[in-house]
């Protein structure tokens, strides 16, 4: 008999694992470090899948979509990774569970709030088959691509003057340039802009869950109609653009992303629209 997504068990399970899981299956192979609550997806007794909730790296200015929220009243999706050997709609179904698992443990927890990579992965099916309301739409500034076309980093490692990863993005890319870099040591993208580093093209979405229905009354940024993603061009679906395509009934999603896993606002902390 196939499984169905009534099938799949949610329930919490180790950082360590979790953060396998994320690497093996999610698409940019990473985890997001401050996570806080790790649930993970089993199927016929095996862990397949996980999901990561945690706080966002900038909750100030997260803090404020909506009003009145005490400071550990929300959460962040940061990472959602998905194996394919979970069945159809089981991004649906666990989402759906882990939110009523929040609602009952941590009741102080009013809303969660996630966003979609338009420009790897995919522009947010699952988040609105699963009740979130769309609250932003940009043109990403946040994922960067090496002028090979090779690696990409995220503006929050390039701009980390603490990170290994930047020193060592920022040498490959004086190798290739075949001139030395200057480095200003500062939280800047002037170096990657002067080796060559360009924004990916595509779009970056922000959408909120409501756990608490109140809260949808204090949100102080508009709802934006799901139309609003074909109309700017913003589309896409497992990794590829989708012109001007309606927003229809929502469909499964490329797997490994927090849509499921776009970037994280770790990856935009300025509060943006990134990850």
């Amino acid at each position: 008999m196939t499984a169905t997504a009534k099938d799949i068990r949610v329930a919490p399970i180790s950082s360590s694992d979790a953060n396998a899981v994320v690497q093996r299956v999610h698409y940019s192979g990473t985890y997001v470090r401050n996570s806080q609550l790790h649930l993970g997806v089993f199927i016929d007794g095996r862990l397949e899948g996980a999901m990561q909730f945690g706080p966002s790296l900038d909750k100030r200015k997260i803090l404020g979509l909506v009003a009145g929220t005490v400071w550990n009243g929300f959460l962040e999706l940061n990472r959602m990774a998905f194996g394919d050997r979970l069945p159809r709609n089981s991004e649906s179904r666990a989402l759906a569970v882990a939110f009523r698992m929040i609602r009952k443990q941590y009741p102080h927890i009013e809303w969660i709030v996630s966003f979609a990579d338009a420009a790897q992965c995919g522009d947010g099916t699952i988040y609105r088959a699963a009740g979130f309301v769309l609250t932003g739409i940009k043109k990403n500034n946040s994922i960067w691509q090496a002028p090979d076309g090779g690696q990409t980093t995220t503006r929050f490692v390039a701009t980390d003057t603490r990170a290994p990863k930047r020193g060592r993005l920022l040498v490959d890319a004086s190798v290739k340039k075949g001139k030395h870099i200057l480095e200003t040591g500062g939280a800047s993208m002037r170096p990657f802009v002067e080796a060559g580093w360009t924004p990916l093209p595509g779009f970056q979405m922000r959408y909120i869950k409501f756990l608490n229905p109140d809260a949808r009354a204090r949100l102080t940024v508009p709802i934006l109609p799901f139309e609003q993603i074909a109309a700017m061009g913003a589309g896409m679906y497992r990794g590829k653009a989708r012109v001007k395509q309606a927003m229809a009934a929502p469909t499964a999603q490329r797997r490994g992303s927090a849509d499921p896993h776009a970037p994280s606002s770790d990856e935009g902390a300025d509060g943006e629209i990134a990850r």
